[in-house]
């Protein structure tokens, strides 16, 4: 053999030892770790996490195809851009819910197709109210969305808050940007909705967004594992 050859050889050898391994080759044990938390599919309450992962993650969804919803009647008005603004936050919201739905092998719900039509729906809806119709709508979405973050932390901080701290600082931003929404409508002439209020302490909930509670009925079936995937969203 050539010196070239033998050299071509030598190469040939080490890339198949040193290249890339099927992950069987590693065994059947592979773990999961959410950054530095040590947070691990090992090592977690499964049932809470997965239930919070895929509500939110559905709830994120929802809220996106509401604010598309508003964005295709009022986005060439002079609310256009806030509008725009919050809905750029919830995409952020969406695309790291999907890569925890991925990292914890999370399924989604399987009524996303509907949520899909029924939040744009909402979101255009209400926005053919006008900027108040549409901002009252944000504000009592926001609100429970609020409340329910808020019952997560409740739940994880009851476990082992140090073994969920990232999945909690999480949590606690997206709650803090779902406020600034609810205070942004509120800014926006949320309140002069007031004569469509159903059965609500809240002046700025719309009767309109009341329907969405028969949605959730549906929602919260899920494929019947108990997970109450749109609960997220409920207007009460």
């Amino acid at each position: 053999m050539s010196y070239a050859g033998a050299t071509a050889a030598r190469s040939l050898r080490r890339l198949r030892v040193g290249g890339p391994r099927p992950l069987s080759a590693y065994g059947r044990k592979i773990s999961v770790r959410f950054c530095s938390s040590g947070m691990t599919l090992d090592n977690i309450n499964r049932a809470a996490v997965d239930r919070i992962i895929r509500v939110d993650h559905a709830g994120e969804y929802g809220a996106n195809r509401i604010y598309a919803g508003q964005m295709a009647v009022l986005g060439r008005t002079s609310v256009g851009p806030v509008i725009q603004k919050m809905w750029d936050q919830e995409k952020d919201h969406l695309k790291k819910f999907n890569e925890l739905m991925v990292a914890f092998r999370v399924r989604p719900t399987v009524l996303m197709p509907f949520w899909n039509v029924m939040g744009f729906a909402l979101g255009a809806g209400t926005a053919l109210l006008g900027k108040a119709g549409a901002m009252a709508c944000t504000v009592a979405v926001e609100e429970s969305i609020a409340h329910h973050y808020n019952n997560q932390i409740r739940t994880l901080m009851e476990e082992e808050p140090e073994k969920y701290q990232e999945l909690l600082q999480v949590i606690r931003k997206f709650r803090d940007e779902e406020l600034e929404h609810h205070d942004i409508g509120l800014e926006h002439d949320a309140e002069l909705i007031s004569l469509l209020t159903q059965r609500s302490p809240s002046p700025a909930r719309p009767g309109l967004c009341l329907t969405t509670e028969g949605v959730m009925n549906i929602l919260e079936l899920d494929g019947g594992d108990g997970c109450v995937t749109c609960e997220y969203m409920k207007i009460h």
